[in-house]
């Protein structure tokens, strides 16, 4: 009797991470695709792949499939699940996996069907779909099944997802497509204006990692960036200072913060009180920018922690649930 492997998705925008049942987090690889332009045949997934992003030649094309948390390119995709199940073996002759998918709260309909079917199509037995910000709530280690609020606030590339939970549910959320990506777009555009430099996308999530902040004063790190020189064409070199990536994020930044706030002002009275005491988890790869967490404390006027392992909640969470009983006749 062959059993089908259970597994967990985290297929984000920038990241996709994969859980595999009794194994833990397998691959923790860019959500990236290189294409021959021409025959639309697969060269290379993941890492490789984004090595290659801004860098191709005519001949080749580096795909990002999924945009703000949704497919974007469905062929593409199927591609790179089919090539991660068949990269990790999930997939044998007599057993295929059963999946679960993790998505942003607010996606239509036609959207959750789009991931569902190229999961299948991607070689599932079943597809199952959870919502982010519970699946991140698990993950950081938050029991929501009790009757009292949790609030997260999970911070990915394409989307942010802000949740209150409570048993077990979620009872109010919103979802806004100012992430990472968005925030890398604002340094962009900052230094075009700013210098009249132009740089890429690796360059810009490079100066976020680097000397990024959310709060003004809190770093004061600078870092050489080399872009085109918008006046004269030509290759050219400025200095920034973190102060300045405070700057250039701060409209987007303080979006996040507005949601934060229409979801605290919609929530029951009795919940509210709870956030107050426990306070906001944050999770996903923004959870790690400097001084976030200052912000929104100071914003919001509530205790705000990053949880330990920010980056892998949601795929921890998708195995957690895998794990739990109910899953159990999986095998």
């Amino acid at each position: 009797m062959m059993f089908s492997k259970a597994v967990g998705i985290d297929l984000g925008t920038a990241n996709m991470l994969i859980y595999v049942k009794g194994k833990g987090v397998v691959l923790d690889e860019p959500s990236v695709v290189a294409l021959d332009a021409d025959t639309r045949k697969c060269i290379a997934v993941g890492t490789e792949a984004k090595e290659m992003l801004g860098k191709t030649p005519r001949r080749i094309l580096a795909i990002r499939p999924l945009k703000d948390g949704v497919i974007a390119d469905f062929e593409v995709t199927e591609v790179m699940l089919g090539y991660f199940i068949r990269k990790l073996k999930l997939k044998g002759l007599f057993s295929r996996p059963v999946i679960l998918i993790c998505c942003p709260s607010n996606i239509t309909s036609v959207e959750r069907n789009a991931i569902r079917d190229a999961a299948y199509r991607a070689g599932a037995k079943r597809v199952y779909i959870e919502e982010e910000p519970k699946v991140a709530a698990i993950g950081a280690g938050l029991d929501i099944s009790k009757p009292s609020g949790s609030m997260v606030l999970d911070i990915g590339g394409g989307t942010t997802d802000v949740a209150i939970l409570s048993l077990g549910e979620i009872v109010t959320s919103t979802s806004l497509k100012v992430a990472g990506d968005k925030l890398d777009r604002d340094i962009i555009k900052y230094l075009k204006e700013s210098y009249k430099l132009l740089i890429g996308d690796r360059t810009a999530e490079e100066i976020k990692n680097r000397i990024g902040t959310a709060w003004r004063n809190s770093r004061q790190d600078t870092m050489d960036v080399s872009g085109r020189d918008l006046v004269t064409g030509l290759p050219h070199t400025i200095t920034i200072s973190s102060d300045e990536t405070e700057l250039a994020m701060r409209e987007s930044l303080q979006e996040i913060v507005r949601a934060c706030r229409t979801v605290l002002e919609q929530t029951p009275p009795e919940l509210s009180s709870d956030i107050v005491t426990r306070g906001i988890v944050l999770t996903g790869g923004g959870a790690l920018l400097d001084g976030i967490d200052t912000l929104l404390i100071n914003e919001l006027n509530v205790p705000v922690y990053v949880a330990e392992n920010a980056l892998k909640c949601v795929a921890e969470g998708t195995g957690i649930m895998l794990e739990t009983p109910t899953f159990g006749h999986i095998g």
